[in-house]
């Protein structure tokens, strides 16, 4: 019986140690939520040097494919975009397209830019009326 005890213990134990990694792990990786351009530079200071997430529209002719920048704009601010670092950009980039920039929130000579890690664009064909 002594036995038995002892290995039920044991596998709680072991249930108990995967389970709090388990949390671990997702807290750890739990994504940034993802802000607005507005949300970002209203609240600069909290954000400065940190991974964020933000959502927004590509400026028209902001795209600059040399130097592999772009414009995105909200409402009343604009946030220039580094995806030199980016992996593959789904869908391409374009103008007046919604676009998801992943990656670290910079001030680099007076002005912020979000180095980005990841760029997703909506799909515009999602966008468009039906004939």
């Amino acid at each position: 019986m002594k036995s038995m005890l002892s290995y039920r213990v044991r596998l709680m134990l072991i249930g108990g140690v995967i389970t709090i990694a388990l949390l671990g792990t997702i807290f750890l990786q739990a994504p940034a939520p993802t802000l607005t351009v507005e949300e970002l530079l209203d609240n600069s200071s909290d954000h400065l040097d940190e991974d964020v997430a933000v959502r927004g529209e590509i400026m028209d002719g902001s795209i600059d494919e040399l130097n592999m920048t772009f414009i995105l704009e909200g409402p009343d601010e604009n946030l220039l975009v580094d995806y030199s670092n980016a992996g593959s950009i789904s869908n391409g980039l374009g103008d007046n397209r919604t676009v998801y920039a992943e990656g670290t929130f910079k001030e680099i000579n007076g002005k912020y830019v979000i180095e980005a890690d990841t760029i997703k664009t909506s799909c515009p064909s999602k966008y468009e009326e039906e004939a």
